[in-house]
């Protein structure tokens, strides 16, 4: 049998890029507060637009009293698999800037992009330190905005998941198999010189 090519034979992106990966799997282990502000400083270091760094975490660590709130707000399929986690963090940024010249808040239009670029870097951070991270959008967005007590110019964007890495057969039934790396889109399918190319049929 053909041993299927690895992620690294399959690009010449840096291999701490290639081993992130997302995981659904996770031994039952506390991060400390330590940990978890070290890889939070990660994303402090972002870029952002006018170094605006809209991006805002809201994080719970298992066995502390809000972590039974921030896991009750996912969908119970990704409940299923991340009561074992160690932390949960919710990702927000702030839709509206105001400057010293414009005082008046107007919108800011890379308000998501930065804060993802935030959340890559943390869960770069993260890989590097031995811990596993899973981005979810699957959650109420309603219940968390509500018990998170956002402000209106807030957007609540993702939910990370963050654990020890565990074995697939902690899963619920169906998970275990679908328990690895993820395949990318072949880089001329998402990258054009000029101009858009739409997909071939």
């Amino acid at each position: 049998m053909t041993k299927a090519p690895s992620r690294a034979a399959l690009s010449s992106a840096a291999p701490f890029i290639l081993d992130r990966w997302s995981p659904r799997a996770f031994d039952i282990a506390p991060i400390t507060q330590d940990e978890l502000l070290a890889l939070l400083e990660a994303g402090r270091w972002a870029p952002s637009a006018y170094n605006s760094q809209p991006w805002r975490f809201m994080y719970a660590r298992r066995d502390t009293p809000d972590w039974d709130r921030f896991l009750s707000w996912l969908i119970p399929f990704n409940q299923s698999w991340a009561l074992n986690a160690s932390a949960i963090i919710y990702v927000t940024s702030r839709s509206v800037t105001t400057s010293s010249s414009s005082p008046e808040p107007r919108p800011a239009p890379t308000h998501a992009f930065d804060a993802g670029a935030a959340t890559v870097l943390i869960q770069l951070q993260a890989s590097q330190a031995g811990w596993a991270t899973h981005p979810v959008s699957g959650f109420d967005h309603e219940l968390a905005r509500a018990g998170l007590e956002l402000p209106e110019e807030y957007s609540l964007n993702a939910a990370l998941v963050i654990g020890k890495q565990g074995d697939p057969s902690v899963l619920p039934e169906g998970l275990s198999a679908r328990e690895a790396p993820s395949d990318r889109l072949p880089l001329e399918s998402v990258s054009f010189e000029g101009r858009f190319q739409p997909p071939a049929l």
